[in-house]
């Protein structure tokens, strides 16, 4: 079955997307795995109660509270805070557990996202 998946680019360097709302049940207990082309990437992972946790490949990580907000899905009170961004919106993306997508990061980098099952 598909679920809803938001997808939020926070980096520098690397993506950072995110999936959200008690429709996505498939997000929680997963990991959406972004990849660049230069071989960089980001583990994402989403939990019912808000929170939300990324780590990068070169070994930096993320937190932050999730939440949708109409057709999207936010970041708040990101920590640390990249290039000052402390919230980051991006649209909602249907997408079940081994599916693909491709989306871009704030600063228009292309990035390829999968839906992978356990953490």
């Amino acid at each position: 079955m598909r679920k809803w998946i938001g997808v939020l680019a926070l980096a520098v360097a690397v993506a950072t997307p995110m999936t959200a709302s008690a429709e996505i049940d498939e997000t929680f207990g997963n990991t959406v795995l972004s990849r660049y082309p230069d071989g960089g990437w980001v583990k994402h992972w989403f939990d019912r109660d808000g929170s939300y946790s990324a780590e990068f490949s070169d070994g930096r990580r993320l937190a932050a509270r999730w939440r949708v907000e109409g057709e999207r899905v936010c970041l708040n009170g990101i920590r640390p805070a990249f290039m000052m961004i402390s919230r980051f919106c991006s649209p909602m993306i249907q997408a079940g557990v081994g599916q693909s997508w491709v989306s871009r990061d704030p600063l228009g980098r292309r990035v390829t996202n999968v839906l992978q099952q356990g953490r």
